[in-house]
């Protein structure tokens, strides 16, 4: 009998949120998928991480946000992984459109295979990582059948934050793969009550598996503008360093939707496989507290933190120390820039805050102190009206865009490590403390020629301090 060819499966890791209810840890600029949030390792890098369990994977796809890339390429790059590919989306459109351009690339980057796609989120956790690998491992048998799969999470509490996915009866010989009977909103507590008496609920998890060419055909069938715009996009996309970028304006003609709203409600090829592998996903500080690992008291710290009678608290102190006294039931997240109090029952909330901020134009809204860049970071120090003060820190080996201002000087005071300075016709080097004088108009460019991390103070002085007052002559990154 011939051999049964292995099957191709190809992760599509799903990196496009912002994450506002764990504002103030998490900003548009840098959101949560990106953090650490649970232990040393964003949950970008736990997702990868994860897929090491499975045999038989390819290298992923992954589809992030377009200001998001550098991150994401240089995260991905610590774990000593090479994506198959990072698409760009030019605008967010939710996780229907993001996977169809998952798909399309799949199937330009093997056109002799089938890939099956596991599409997963990047900012969720699973503690139990053999239960997730045995249920992927179900997953790709039902996959290859014709199956669109997606994996409900056995509830362990009447959660009324979650939508859920009522199943039927088992299908087939595996009794794990279950249809699926319907969708449901986020339910009312008597209402989520009922479904964990039934049995026969599960939360919705957002993540899926199912081959590129059956995903494409039902989205073709349900949703054929999502599909011809995404199509569209991709045929038109541009390759910028590892990147693919998606065009701007294909995509954006796009219709917004989830998977599960796009297709998998319409479907009558969906099922779902129950999966009980300590998940969350990680949507408030009332879920981080319910995972991480809680003291004596009740509370979950990190950080410097010192505290008096309090208890069931999550506790993260981001630079300076945190004193609490006489607290229950609370949440208290301080970082460089902005303080967040609130009761955990209260945490959902958190993005109506976000929303003030944004109304507001409030830079707390999209930024942390500490701002990435692809060659290094750089933070704000201090400042007023016609000055400001930056720590500016240049990866070894890295080196900023040859450009001019406008509007601003700068002094350059090197703390730590070697500069490179090009100023106008000349170039010369900077030791730990030395200075130099970027004067007004004057073209300029950083690097690092070193093997240690440049670190240097930046005095502005000038009319106009903000960032856009950059003229790009030449840059490594394709700004």
């Amino acid at each position: 009998m011939p051999r049964t060819p292995t099957p191709l499966l190809v992760p599509v890791i799903l990196s496009g949120g912002s994450g506002t209810r764990l504002w103030p840890l998490s900003r548009e600029l840098h959101p949560k998928q990106l953090l650490p949030l649970v232990n040393e390792s964003t949950l970008l890098q736990d997702t990868a991480h994860r897929l090491e369990g499975i045999s038989d994977c390819a290298n992923p796809i992954v589809v992030c946000n377009e200001e998001h890339r550098f991150m994401v390429a240089e995260q991905l790059r610590q774990l000593g992984i090479r994506p198959a590919a990072i698409v760009l989306e030019p605008i967010g459109r939710n996780t229907a459109p993001a996977a169809v351009l998952a798909a399309e690339e799949a199937q330009r980057l093997w056109p002799d295979d089938d890939p099956i796609l596991l599409v997963l989120p990047a900012d969720h956790v699973i503690l139990d990582g053999p239960k997730f690998v045995a249920a992927v491992e179900v997953g790709v048998e039902a996959a290859l059948a014709g199956r669109l799969v997606t994996f409900g999470i056995v509830p362990s509490a009447p959660e009324t934050g979650y939508g859920y996915i009522r199943s039927g009866a088992p299908a087939g010989k595996v009794d794990v793969v279950r249809p699926i009977a319907e969708f449901v909103e986020k339910p009312d507590a008597a209402t989520a009550e009922s479904y964990i008496k039934s049995g026969d609920y599960y939360w919705n998890s957002g993540m899926f598996l199912f081959g590129a060419s059956t995903y494409l055909a039902e989205v073709e069938r349900f949703a054929p503008a999502m599909r011809s715009a995404c199509r569209r996009a991709i045929e038109a996309s541009t390759r910028d360093l590892d990147f693919i970028r998606a065009d701007q304006e294909a995509f954006s003609a796009s219709p917004s939707d989830s998977i599960d709203y796009a297709v998998m409600e319409h479907t009558d090829a969906g099922v779902v496989i129950p999966l009980d592998a300590g998940w969350s996903d990680v949507g408030s500080w009332s879920a981080l507290w319910e995972i991480g690992a809680q003291d004596e008291d009740g509370n979950v710290v990190y950080g410097d933190v010192l505290s008096s009678d309090t208890r069931n608290c999550y506790l993260r102190a981001d630079g300076r120390l945190i004193a609490t006294i006489g607290l229950e039931d609370c949440v208290v997240v301080d970082t460089a820039d902005a303080l967040l109090v609130a009761r955990r029952d209260r945490v959902q909330d958190v993005k109506s805050i976000v929303g003030q901020l944004r109304d507001l134009q409030r830079s707390e809204a999209r930024l942390h102190r500490r701002v990435a860049r692809p060659w290094g970071s750089y933070e704000g120090i201090g400042g007023s009206d016609r000055y400001q003060v930056k720590c500016i820190i240049v990866s070894p080996g890295a080196s900023l865009s040859l450009q001019m201002h406008y509007h601003r000087a700068e002094h350059w005071i090197v703390v730590k490590g070697t500069a490179e300075v090009t100023r106008g016709s000349e170039t010369f080097l900077l030791s730990e403390n030395e200075s130099t004088y970027i004067p007004l108009g004057e073209t300029h460019r950083l690097a690092n020629p070193g093997k240690v991390p440049l670190e240097l103070i930046e005095v502005q002085s000038g009319a106009y301090l903000g960032e856009d007052d950059i003229v790009r002559y030449e840059d490594n990154y394709g700004r």
